[in-house]
């Protein structure tokens, strides 16, 4: 719960800036992810190794309510613990095949180039689109 409240201020950071900004943050979308899976894909291969993600169970003790302790005039609030299940997210090198690492490159760099010539487009599309305001 605490990890999504800390997200809102996030999102609605994301859902600001100039509409020319959200245009071009939209179009170069495809670019930005294949552009982190280049990285991904480099730092396999330095490595030797990838990383794969992996969520297991644990528990732990919460406080899970109250108990209201009377004794003579003092009333006391005992904390009640239960033992509460909760999801970690974890990883674990896997080995790689450097040789399918490589095409695996070699394919997301030449898409990274096409989808580079393609933002130029969408991008200049936008600026014309949404022209910046001078203050």
């Amino acid at each position: 719960m605490r990890h999504a409240l800390m997200l809102i201020p996030l999102v609605l950071l994301a859902a600001c800036g100039t509409p020319q900004e959200r245009c071009i943050r939209q179009s170069t979308t495809e670019l930005r992810r294949v552009t982190n899976l280049v990285s991904e894909v480099q730092g396999n291969i330095a490595r030797g190794y990838a990383w794969q993600s992996y969520e297991t169970t644990s528990s732990r003790w919460e406080i899970c309510g109250y108990d209201t302790i009377t004794k003579g005039d003092k009333v006391i609030q005992k904390p009640r613990m239960c033992l509460e299940d909760y999801t970690v997210t974890r990883q674990r090198p896997i080995p790689i095949d450097p040789v399918i690492e490589k095409r695996k490159l070699e394919a997301l760099l030449k898409r990274q180039a096409e989808l580079s010539k393609a933002a130029e487009a969408q991008i200049a599309a936008c600026k014309a689109a949404y022209p910046e305001e001078e203050s």
